[in-house]
């Protein structure tokens, strides 16, 4: 089973400097946290604020590529969580034959953004996140800190993202 989610923002990790895009299940409470690259975290951040460059971007490139071509994005799934890596696919339509393509999440979610297709997260996928998430001592303090941080996300801590 999937969970129908969105992409709630780009905050930073305070401990890596890493960029985490957040995932939140919209008839849920649910969210999974994914570690990105600065690349991809400003792929998806610029579109979540709006912004539009001068020169296309790598994702909105593809999508014109896409566009030209007739191909019609259907969805993206975040699928798997192997050594903590995510899998993503994004299923997409062409010549009305429906096929899917291997992809990292934060590519499939910043295509997703830029031609409104849905996002679906494998329940098993936020399974073993939790999963990863308890492996460490809950008692650390590592730990407490991460969860304080996504307890207390703000939407409007999302628009300070910087890049």
């Amino acid at each position: 089973m999937y969970k129908p989610m969105f992409v709630s923002g780009v905050t930073m990790d305070p401990v890596s400097n890493s960029p985490i895009v957040i995932l939140k299940e919209i008839d849920g409470e649910e969210t999974l946290p994914i570690w990105i690259g600065l690349l991809e975290a400003t792929a998806i951040a610029s579109e979540l604020e709006g912004v539009k460059f001068a020169r296309p971007m790598t994702h909105d490139l593809l999508k014109n590529f896409l566009d030209l071509l007739g191909v019609k994005i259907k969805r993206v799934e975040v699928c798997d969580l192997k050594d903590n890596t995510y899998y993503a696919l994004i299923h997409f339509e062409y010549n009305g034959e429906e096929m899917s393509i291997d992809s990292r999440p934060s590519d499939a979610l910043a295509l997703s953004l830029r031609v409104k297709a849905p996002i679906f997260v494998a329940e098993e996928v936020l399974r073993k996140s939790m999963q990863v998430e308890t492996t460490t001592d809950p008692k650390s303090e590592r730990s407490q800190r991460w969860q304080d941080i996504l307890e207390n996300l703000d939407l409007d801590d999302f628009g300070k993202y910087k890049m």
